[in-house]
């Protein structure tokens, strides 16, 4: 094969901001993360995964894009993967994010109310969180397997952690 044409064994795929990916084995979903909440949903059976980027809490009627905000990005998650035969009963769900990344205290703390947001939402919908890694100070990188679910976690000076 000449240089430059093999191609990634497994495809990878950025959800950037305010952005939805659905993805099935042996894909991965990947996102940074810094007071923005990734929500994660797998379906085990159909190795089927979707990860969104949460960017705030409540869309106040702004019909912007679904996964910018909670309270639209995670009903539209699941309309996606309806559509893909998974049934919300069998999602496994997890969460991470929402830093606080300035490290200060007061009342617009944009990270817990992301965090605040996602879990009510997903409460909402019946849906439990199995898994979470949210709060702190620093950024995530996250990395969504669809072929097993995990979750990795990745912190500038720590090691890699999974969910």
């Amino acid at each position: 094969m000449a240089l430059g044409t093999m191609k990634e064994l497994t495809e990878s795929k950025t959800v950037g901001m305010g952005q939805i990916a659905v993805a099935q084995a042996p894909a991965r979903l990947a996102s940074v993360l810094g007071s923005c909440v990734g929500v994660a949903l797998f379906h085990p059976r159909l190795r089927l995964g979707c990860l969104a980027h949460v960017v705030l809490p409540r869309s106040n009627g702004v019909a912007a894009t679904p996964g910018k905000f909670a309270d639209t990005a995670i009903p539209h998650m699941l309309q996606l993967l309806e559509k893909q035969g998974a049934n919300r009963a069998g999602l496994v769900v997890k969460i991470c994010g929402g830093a606080c990344m300035f490290n200060t205290t007061g009342p617009l703390q944009i990270g817990d109310a992301n965090i605040e947001a996602v879990t009510a939402v997903l409460a909402a919908e019946g849906l439990r969180v199995a898994a979470r890694d949210v709060g702190g100070t620093v950024g995530r990188r996250i990395t969504m397997d669809c072929d097993s679910g995990q979750l990795t976690i990745d912190t500038a000076g720590n090691h890699s952690r999974i969910l």
